[in-house]
């Protein structure tokens, strides 16, 4: 018992100090102020991305290189920073872009909570004139129990029971444009990422953020946005 807890235990910090060290590397790599307007060209189905909570659009960056790259025009909020607003506020934020940016038939892809925005650009979509489908890579479609740990507005809004957490569960009318990928073990959403009436895809990798730039997470985004 004790050998089986000091490997769990060993487990649990050797997975978040690499996934936190890719993050920070994102941070740092960030300060170079990229310019996402160079991956707005294409004439394949536009994408937009939507990071996660205290993201900035740079933790998707691979993702929107490698789509670009494949000929998909792509597109950040600009207004987002790094969101920490309610997702109904975010969502309102995201609404806007769609608009003065006159998106049609394009394709969400989020991380994290990202994909809980996106899901409520869907909903509100009219019978998807706009949005086509949503990819969502390690996203709290459940919650998160260790929301409940941490006495913080931006993060208690994960919290299972929580109004927005609930309702988003609650309405699935849109699952089936959505793929949901996520990591074989997530330490930050032990509830998991599996949505049911979606396309579920488990990732063989541990971690929270450093599947993002994963080859394999990257050829199966491009699918998805090129199949629906």
């Amino acid at each position: 018992m004790a050998q089986r807890y000091t490997n769990w235990f060993g487990r649990q910090i050797s997975t978040r100090v690499v996934d936190y060290a890719w993050a920070y590397r994102v941070r740092l790599a960030s300060l170079r102020r990229h310019d996402p307007s160079r991956l707005a060209h294409g004439a394949g189905r536009p994408v937009l991305l939507l990071p996660g909570v205290y993201e900035t659009w740079h933790f998707l960056e691979a993702v929107g290189v490698h789509l670009n790259a494949l000929g998909h025009p792509v597109h950040v909020v600009p207004t987002f920073g790094r969101n920490l607003l309610p997702i109904a506020d975010m969502a309102q934020l995201a609404g806007d872009y769609i608009e003065a940016k006159d998106l049609k038939d394009f394709a969400i892809v989020a991380h994290s909570k990202g994909g809980l925005i996106g899901k409520t650009l869907m909903l509100a979509d009219n019978r998807g004139a706009r949005v086509a489908c949503m990819v969502a890579i390690n996203t709290p479609f459940a919650g998160s129990d260790y929301a409940h740990l941490v006495p913080i507005r931006t993060l208690r809004e994960f919290v299972p029971t929580n109004h927005t957490i609930v309702t988003l569960s609650g309405m699935a009318d849109v699952n089936a444009h959505i793929t949901s990928i996520y990591s074989s073990w997530d330490p930050i959403i032990p509830n998991g990422s599996v949505l049911a009436g979606a396309t579920n895809l488990e990732l063989p990798v541990t971690g929270h953020f450093r599947i993002l730039d994963r080859g394999d997470l990257l050829d199966a985004v491009a699918r998805a946005v090129a199949d629906t």
